[in-house]
């Protein structure tokens, strides 16, 4: 089955995420410049979007307003990449600082189809809460990524869809997010069984957790996916070889591309494929 932007691979960075400490992983990008400088590294070797959570001055996370806007500005200053904030943060922000990220109006933003167990937390996405990231995306013109974390999650895509209308775009991107402790198991099986269920016309990315991640991606492209990678993700590049940055990461996933003649998309070709307009102005 064909399906949307199968000619080439949107390959999409997440490099930092709000699970690893800095102090346990020193390669991790968590200052501004730090972020910066990965995402025009990555962009050199094939990203065309960058995923993207934040830190503070203490290299917490934080979904401080003024922080994120400043971010947005100077990715879109220094990158052609799509911008993509994360709704999620950490499992302890509440739903109104989340919802807030919106206000940074990135080009895009993820909307997590429900609830999950994260390891030992829980991540909690009420219906409410999808409903009201949906809506508020669309009154702002920002393109939303539905990720899922398991296989109900696609059916509560469904009904939003039914309910609430296309999103900002017109057009269903999904990521699948496999091999969370809780989630969906990261493997072919699975990630096929996930395509039997996605809407119609959707375009799909597929996220491997640690060592799922290889299994993931070979499935994503053979199956006419796209893929994200990043050291939110994984910090493992091969059994005992740490990942040396997030630009590593990001050519092996072009490099695999390449052999199924699936090439990395320019930006311009993934804005296309998302439904993603010209850069909101912050």
């Amino acid at each position: 089955m064909s399906r949307p932007g199968s000619h080439g691979t949107l390959l999409t960075v997440a490099p930092t995420g709000a699970e690893h400490a800095k102090a346990d992983v020193p390669r991790l990008p968590v200052t501004l410049d730090e972020l910066v400088a990965t995402a025009q590294a990555c962009e050199q070797v094939g990203a065309a979007m960058v995923h993207v959570h934040i830190r503070d001055a203490e290299a917490r996370p934080t979904l401080d307003l003024g922080l994120l806007k400043e971010t947005v500005a100077a990715l879109r200053e220094r990158t052609d990449l799509i911008v993509q904030l994360s709704t999620g943060g950490a499992v302890t922000d509440p739903e109104a600082d989340r919802l807030r990220v919106l206000d940074a109006l990135p080009d895009s933003a993820s909307c997590t189809m429900g609830t999950v167990n994260f390891g030992d937390d829980v991540f909690l996405n009420r219906w409410e809460f999808i409903v009201a990231l949906h809506e508020g995306m669309r009154e702002r013109e920002i393109v939303p990524e539905y990720e899922i974390f398991d296989l109900g999650q696609l059916a509560t895509l469904r009904r939003l869809l039914d309910r609430h209308g296309l999103p900002a775009g017109g057009k269903v991107h999904v990521d699948l997010v496999m091999g969370v402790p809780g989630g969906m198991p990261g493997d072919a099986e699975t990630l096929t069984a996930a395509l039997r269920l996605l809407p119609e016309g959707a375009s799909f990315s597929a996220t491997g957790i640690g060592r799922t991640s290889l299994p993931v991606m070979l499935t994503a492209l053979a199956t006419g996916g796209h893929l994200r990678v990043g050291m939110e993700d994984t910090i493992s590049y091969a059994k005992g070889q740490p990942v040396r940055d997030n630009a590593q990461l990001v050519a092996r996933a072009a490099g695999l591309a390449k052999i199924a003649q699936r090439p990395p998309m320019h930006s311009a070709d993934a804005r296309a494929l998302l439904g993603v307009r010209s850069p909101v102005q912050v």
